[in-house]
């Protein structure tokens, strides 16, 4: 049997397939998310006026909800790169490539020294929720890193017991520090599970003596602190309603239906969202995974706690999102690759190569699908390089597929290359988007600097066409056109509130065209029939620049 290449084997080939693959889905937006508005509205207004500290939503009230980190690594992203789409999520698609080293590290730390690293590196970079958080400028791909950055420190605790070195104390309380100061409550949650744990588990206890370092405890309490004590000096207590009413009012469920409906949601998407790696893990799991806790009681212990906890604790909210799973799921797929190399090589190897297959129909359907498009709507030229480079990475992956030593990177890389394929087919939808389109028009029509803008339309908009503007362009939204003062002369606003200003006191012109994805037969039909220009001027989504009339 050939064996695989050196360089294969460690984390490097999924850390560089991750970055590569979801590199176009991520540094654009052909996908928004709209929690991402919270985070680069503040840090464009932090940009503006000089604070730091203090965060506002787009229309200029002020929002205490999450702490500061997530806020700052998009302002570092601006900061360092300009104002842009790829800017605002740099630091979250890097954060999303760190965690698979991280992975690596914990696995050999619980004393994987042969495959498991490698497949658990594998398993977490191919994590759906995983890639789609790292594609998102919110908070949740910077809590699983800081979360798995204290679960290293937990690892190496576990392994060296009392005499474990004082590093890890360090990484565990400052990397607590920092998640709470993304997320807040659940980080304090899970570091006090993770400490009872050292304390008190029957198999490698470490004593409150050696656990409560203090340079390290008090080091992470005020990393972990300093946002809360900084707004409390400015606002006084009143900002901690917000954050409570986030936190706890609006999160926790109370009805026991409600509890036992999102614990069981929790406990089958913390399995199922692992595809497919699970698949071949099911069989006889039951002496799989007591001969995995045999191997490090004391680290698989840690491991089920924590993800039992998250689950628990996810079946509390009142509105279930899978990516409240998210900070125990790195740590998770080492669980997940253990059970794995128990199953017989055989049955293994053979539904990993039949999961290969289904992924790799996956990307030739989307090829397939993306030249309707791609040749269609006279896409760049640099879409053609990506559509040719994925239809061979494919055809290199299906050829690589049979030799089993190979099977493991061929299902990750072809799970990651989906992503990739899947641009060729939003790119043409949302690309160019709206803020790039209006940032245009504004310098076509020479548009004064630091002219204040009224806008007029759904705010998940407002985000996009407020980092396309950038500082330059200063614009506030406003629910409806009476909450517009009168000094502002320009507006931006989509097609229904352009309805509603008055014909004599507006001039109105087109400044952003996108497809709208909900009418996607009528592209199908106009790419078919080559009347494409009509048909997305008719169909579209609209955004115009607004002027007042001046009156003489």
């Amino acid at each position: 049997m050939k064996q695989p290449l050196p360089w294969t084997n460690g984390f490097s080939l999924p850390l560089v397939a991750f970055l590569l693959l979801i590199a176009p889905f991520a540094l654009d937006f052909h996908l928004h998310y709209p929690d991402e508005m919270y985070y680069t509205d503040a840090a464009l207004k932090m940009m503006q006026n000089g604070d730091y500290l203090t965060t506002y939503l787009g229309n200029g009230e002020l929002r205490f909800k999450k702490p500061i980190l997530t806020y700052w690594a998009v302002l570092a992203g601006f900061q360092t790169l300009g104002v842009s789409a790829l800017s605002s999520r740099l630091l979250f698609w890097l954060a999303g490539a760190a965690l698979i080293p991280l992975v690596y590290l914990i696995a050999r730390m619980a004393g994987g020294q042969g495959r498991l690293p490698q497949w658990a590196a594998w398993i977490a970079a191919t994590h759906p929720v995983l890639i789609f958080s790292s594609t998102r400028s919110i908070p949740d791909i910077l809590l699983a890193l800081f979360i798995t950055l204290a679960a290293l420190g937990v690892a190496g605790l576990l392994r060296f017991g009392e005499e474990a070195p004082k590093r890890y104390l360090w990484l565990f309380y400052l990397s607590l520090g920092l998640a709470f100061e993304v997320k807040g409550l659940p980080a304090a949650a899970l570091g006090l599970i993770a400490l009872a744990y050292l304390w008190l588990n029957p198999w490698r206890a470490l004593s409150l003596q050696k656990l409560l370092h203090p340079p390290a405890l008090l080091s992470g309490i005020a990393i972990g602190l300093f946002w809360f004590v900084a707004m409390y000096l400015r606002f006084g207590p009143v900002y901690l309603d917000s954050f409570y009413e986030d936190q706890l009012g609006m999160r926790l469920g109370s009805r026991i239906w409600q509890i036992a409906r999102h614990f069981s949601l929790a406990l089958l998407l913390m399995i199922v969202l692992f595809v497919p790696w699970f698949l071949p893990a099911l069989k006889e799991v039951r002496s799989a995974a007591a001969a995995t806790f045999r191997e490090n009681k004391a680290f698989f212990g840690f491991l089920a706690v924590w993800v039992l906890s998250i689950i628990a604790m996810t079946g509390m909210v009142s509105t279930f999102y899978e990516r409240y799973l998210l900070p125990v799921t790195p740590l998770a797929a080492v669980g997940l690759a253990a059970l794995l190399l128990k199953q017989p090589e055989k049955n293994l190897h053979r539904g990993l190569k039949a999961a290969a297959w289904v992924f790799l129909g996956i990307n030739w359907l989307l090829l397939l699908v993306a030249l309707l498009p791609l040749i269609g709507l006279e896409s760049p030229w640099y879409l053609s390089l990506q559509w040719l480079a994925g239809s061979l990475l494919s055809l290199f992956l299906a050829f690589q597929l049979k030799l089993p030593a190979y099977r493991v990177q061929v299902l990750g890389t072809a799970i990651l290359l989906v992503f990739f394929n899947l641009t060729l087919v939003s790119y043409p939808l949302s690309i160019p988007h709206q803020g790039v389109q209006l940032r245009a028009h504004l310098e076509q029509a020479a548009i004064p600097e630091n002219s204040p803008i009224a806008f007029l339309g759904h705010p998940h908009y407002a985000s996009k066409i407020r980092i396309g503007l950038g500082t330059t362009y200063p614009m506030k939204t406003f629910a409806s056109l009476a909450e517009v003062p009168a000094q502002y002369r320009f507006l931006i606003c989509d097609a229904s509130n352009l309805e509603q200003l008055p014909v004599e006191s507006f001039d109105r012109q087109l400044a952003s065209l996108n497809w709208d994805p909900k009418y996607w037969q009528v592209m199908v039909a106009a790419i078919l029939s080559g009347d494409t220009a009509d048909a997305k001027r008719k169909w579209g989504k609209k955004y115009y620049w607004v002027e007042r009339r001046v009156s003489r």
